[in-house]
């Protein structure tokens, strides 16, 4: 038997099962019958046709179990080195020999599996110490044969175990440990063990024994290596995607994303939820071809990429047109799609691209779900053609969904019943988006899919008075004083009194520039959302310049003491004429 149970819970199948087999018939070999060429030849051919049919090292480990027991022994084990199971990579070596391992599987012939059991609980993980012939095996990489334990080696590994019940299964039986060793590394090993009434192990054994046990350890180093990608690829995605949301001025923000379920294992979807001045937002949802590591990798690098253009405020088709283009540039045979919105609350005007993307569906508020028809345009890494973008209005509670094919498309429908599908849930929505995103993904991804999921739902909401005030003025000096009472006024009822003195000059400065420099008539703005934000909009196109100003200039002052007063300033084109805009930490 094995003489050292191991393991603690890490949410996988099997962990606390034990295998049993069945007594063997009369037809079938006995462990005290010498075993012919025959029967050994079959245990080999069942051992190549069992063991690895999975990529799971626990289930690996199960397969082998039931190849060798009770065939070639009366009870069994493996082991392995806790760090490969855990984290899929080799510990260092210890300078006393010890070993820190885990048990994956465990087979007992009927009919005293409870002895066994009581003997070697499974979960448990064990620092072998290096005289004992499990941490000897390991070390030297070189199978231990005791073919009868004598009690007194029986009763010091019971001392070891602190068990009794480990002396009295083991004395007198046949025991056998073979190290697992693959591609050079030892992995653990596995204990073979016959009782005193079986046929004990030989030289033979131990052949068969070895053989067993490298098939059994390629295997385990596959899982193992299959198992370290897919938790490096799964811990590059998860560092990529954001971690908490923003949540947007006059949305309602919910998302979700699930790697593929099957072998395909993590993909390179992704979504993000990106703040651009004057409190409106973009939308982002993308999906990289292929899966692992390269894909997650390449999912970071577009982005990154979609946030720094995204910061430059340009419209949602260039956006997808400079992507397309850095995406060639970064590697010309990856290929994603990507949907891109920006969204403005006080408008609830939406502009939307998309390249090569599964179209979104907008939802109303009586459950009325429609498609929104935007040109589909080609893939990033395909061609130059520009993206091209539309503009729609967002009624007050709708949903606007923006996901990837993963939850439309599978191998049982194609993309447009998955989309009617997903039309067919997204119309029994209820007010709790989260809610609304589990059944959703829930309904869509039943089971084994190859392939990973984005799903972004953002809900619209009017504004309030309390979140948006705004003022039209004549191109006049004198509309400066108005301006910085209306600031007043509005700060004021908004709770905001400790702001109003730097907002009055935020005020003051942007209006007179554009009187001074602009065309009128102007606009001004406040917006209270993570940050109160102040706009003055006029109607030239002439862009404001932050000059350098001498002791004897009586002009350029205004923009420079914008920007020591604010957080940030910028300002962006519209199609009247353009917008200057001042942003404050809200206290």
């Amino acid at each position: 038997m094995v003489d050292a149970d191991s393991r603690t819970p890490v949410g996988r199948m099997n962990l606390n099962r034990r295998f049993v087999a069945k007594s063997p018939r009369g037809d079938e070999p006995r462990m005290g019958s010498p075993a012919s060429l025959q029967e050994r030849l079959a245990l080999l051919d069942a051992a190549s046709r069992k063991i690895g049919t999975t990529l799971d090292l626990f289930e690996t480990g199960r397969e082998l179990m039931e190849v060798v027991v009770p065939r070639f022994a009366d009870a069994a084990g493996v082991l392995v080195q806790d760090r490969v199971v855990t984290e899929g990579e080799f510990p260092p070596r210890t300078n006393d020999g010890s070993a820190l391992v885990r048990r994956i599987a465990v087979g007992v012939a009927a009919p005293s599996p409870g002895e066994y059991g009581e003997a070697f609980p499974v979960d448990e993980v064990v620092v072998y110490e290096s005289w004992t012939p499990y941490a000897r095996s390991m070390e030297s990489g070189k199978s231990i044969l005791y073919p009868r334990l004598d009690s007194r080696t029986a009763e010091r590994i019971g001392r070891f175990w602190k068990r009794d019940s480990v002396a009295r299964v083991l004395e007198d039986s046949s025991f056998l440990v073979v190290p697992l060793t693959a591609r050079g590394r030892v992995l653990g090993f596995v204990v073979f063990t016959r009782r005193p009434e079986s046929r004990p192990f030989d030289e033979q054994d131990v052949t068969i024994g070895e053989d067993l046990a490298a098939r059994t350890a390629i295997c385990l180093d596959n899982a193992r290596l299959y198992g370290h990608e897919r938790r490096t690829a799964l811990t590059l995605q998860s560092s990529l995607l954001p971690a908490d949301l923003y949540q947007p001025l006059g949305l309602t923000i919910a998302s979700r994303y699930l790697p593929a379920s099957d072998l395909a294992g993590v993909g390179g979807d992704w979504y993000d939820v990106i703040p651009l001045p004057g409190c409106r937002v973009a939308l982002v949802v993308g999906d990289v071809m292929g899966h692992g590591i390269r894909a997650a990798a390449t999912m970071g690098q577009l982005r990154t990429a979609a946030r720094t253009l995204a910061g430059l405020d340009l419209n949602p088709g260039e956006v997808l047109f400079r992507l397309n283009r850095m995406s060639q540039d970064l590697d010309p045979t990856q290929i994603a799609t990507c949907v891109y919105a920006v969204y403005d609350p006080v408008s609830r005007r939406c502009v939307i691209a998309r390249a090569g993307h599964v179209p979104p569906i907008l939802v109303h508020a009586d459950g009325e779900t429609q498609v929104v028809e935007t040109p589909a345009g080609l893939p990033l890494g395909i061609g130059d053609a520009p993206a091209e973008a539309v503009e729609i209005a967002l009624p007050h509670g709708a949903i606007l969904a923006l996901y990837t094919d993963g939850l439309v498309e599978s191998r049982d429908r194609d993309i447009d019943e998955g989309i009617g599908a997903l039309r067919r849930l997204l119309g029994d929505w209820n007010d709790d988006l989260e809610e609304v995103c589990d059944l959703t993904i829930g309904a869509q991804r039943p089971g084994h899919e190859r392939d990973d999921i984005a799903l972004l739902l953002a809900r619209v909401r009017e504004l309030s008075p309390d979140e948006v005030a705004e003022l039209t003025l004549p191109a006049e000096t004198e509309v400066v004083a108005r301006a910085r009472r209306f600031a007043r006024a509005t700060l004021t009822d908004w709770g905001l009194d400790g702001l109003v003195d730097t907002t009055q000059l935020l005020v003051s400065e942007l209006v007179t520039n554009a009187v001074l420099h602009g065309e009128g008539p102007i606009g001004l703005r406040l917006l209270r959302g993570q940050r109160l934000v102040c706009e003055v909009s006029d109607r030239s196109p002439a862009v404001p310049i932050l000059l350098e100003a001498t002791g004897a200039d009586d002009s350029g002052r205004g923009l420079r003491l914008v920007n020591r007063i604010a957080r940030r300033w910028g300002f962006r084109p519209t199609p009247e004429g353009k917008i200057v805009w001042a942003e404050q930490n809200l206290p």
